[in-house]
């Protein structure tokens, strides 16, 4: 199995120097790979130009600009090549699917961000001084950087990345591991049902708190977003000392806020991971979820507009974002496969109106937002818990209809 491990650079002054201008130099690769390709299919001949025809001139870009191109790992420019091959790639799969196709852009070197190196040995190495107790890596034209390594690396190293976060340097490693032992069997099933009120609810009665770390957070944000707006849009190299500290207190909120989210979601899946053998949530759709409602026409007013529920909608998108299902569901999937764990998605739709006693649905049967009260038989109770029940339901349906 492969494991990503991420760590804290300390580079000198030199050394950020260095890696400001290698993410630099690949961003102005990867956007002249771009201008190339866009280019080439304006041209009356239609030419469609490809990752391999793009490689092969790395030789003579490098030949042509030592001092910028031919610094840098030949390996690590391959791969930026082919991160805009994987872009171009998933373009004309969603215009095949039918999806908004959404056509690659440049990247402005601000928004350019790692630089990743497919093999450890190849342009970077891991734990490049092993004579010396501190844990560095090596990247060619930087030298070797120091790593704040606070758990050690199980396996061997297959690729490691450099990425910028503000004004922090991480290095994200690939190792590959042997399958790890399973945990031991529980015993225990468990449904969850994701909200805003609270992040989720099991089907044990159980509930786990919306910690709202951005709307806690929203003032802050606010007052440092109002602080920037004072100063004109410019590029970075033209902003003064206080237009980038502006800058930079609206990134360092913006990661708190982050980072909050992802030990909250950490956190939250290891606990249902440890306790439960099987897990089933909802198959839940957040980007169609979190859309903006279409404009309503006035047929009375030509060029005007109907209240359409903007504003209220607005709020529970934030709010939707907020909780972070989609990043919560992605880790809770990845420990269950390490941990030996099941986990099935089911389909939502009427979890929450259907009777877990005697399986009658209606709308009625829901009055508020958190009361179950079944019109049949009378049963009530709270309605994520009511969900997460039919939630578990589905999934051991659906997991005894396709035995592994």
């Amino acid at each position: 199995m492969i494991r990503a491990y991420k760590f804290l650079l300390r580079p000198t002054v030199r050394q950020a120097q260095a890696l400001v201008e290698m993410l630099r130099d690949h961003c102005s690769l990867y956007n002249g790979a771009l201008q190339e390709r866009r280019d080439a299919w304006r041209h009356v001949s239609k030419t469609t130009v490809r990752y391999g025809m793009q490689s092969a001139q790395l030789k003579e870009i490098r030949a042509f600009d030592p001092e910028r191109q031919g610094r840098w790992s030949f390996s690590s420019q391959q791969a930026t090549l082919r991160r805009l091959d994987k872009a171009f790639a998933a373009f004309f799969r969603r215009v095949t699917s039918g999806d908004t196709p959404g056509y690659p852009r440049f990247r402005g070197v601000n928004w350019f961000d790692t630089v990743d190196f497919p093999k450890d040995g190849d342009g970077c190495r891991w734990d490049s001084t092993p004579y010396d107790p501190v844990i560095r890596v090596r990247f060619q034209g930087v030298g070797h950087v120091r790593v704040n390594q606070h758990r050690p690396v199980v396996g061997k190293v297959k690729t490691v990345s450099v990425k910028r976060e503000g004004r922090k340097w991480f290095v994200v490693l690939t190792a590959e591991q042997d399958q790890l032992e399973p945990l031991p069997a529980t015993g225990s099933v468990a449904g969850i049902d994701l909200g805003i009120a609270n992040f989720l609810a099991d089907s044990h009665g159980d509930f786990v708190p919306n910690p709202r770390h951005g709307r806690r957070a929203s003032a802050k944000l606010q007052a440092a977003q109002q602080a920037l707006s004072r100063f004109p849009r410019c590029k970075a190299k033209n902003r003064t000392a206080n237009h980038q500290r502006a800058v930079d207190k609206v990134a360092q909120l913006h990661g708190k806020v982050r980072r909050q989210r992802l030990d909250h979601a950490h956190k939250t899946a290891l606990g249902l991971v440890r306790a439960h053998d099987f897990i089933a949530h909802e198959d839940l759709k957040i980007r169609n979820m979190s859309k903006a409602p279409a404009p309503k026409p006035d047929p009375d007013q030509p060029g005007g507009f109907l209240p359409n529920g903007a504003g209220a909608k607005a709020g529970l998108n934030t709010s939707i974002h907020d909780a972070g299902w989609g990043v919560f569901l992605t880790i809770l999937h990845a420990k269950a496969e390490s941990a030996g764990r099941e986990v099935i998605a089911v389909d939502p739709r009427n979890t929450s109106r259907t009777c877990p006693e005697c399986g009658h649905c209606a709308k009625e049967n829901r009055p508020t937002q958190e009361k179950f009260h079944c019109v049949s038989c009378g049963h009530h109770a709270h309605a994520d818990t009511v969900g997460a029940i039919n939630v578990l339901r589905a999934g051991l349906v659906r997991r005894d209809a396709n035995p592994a």
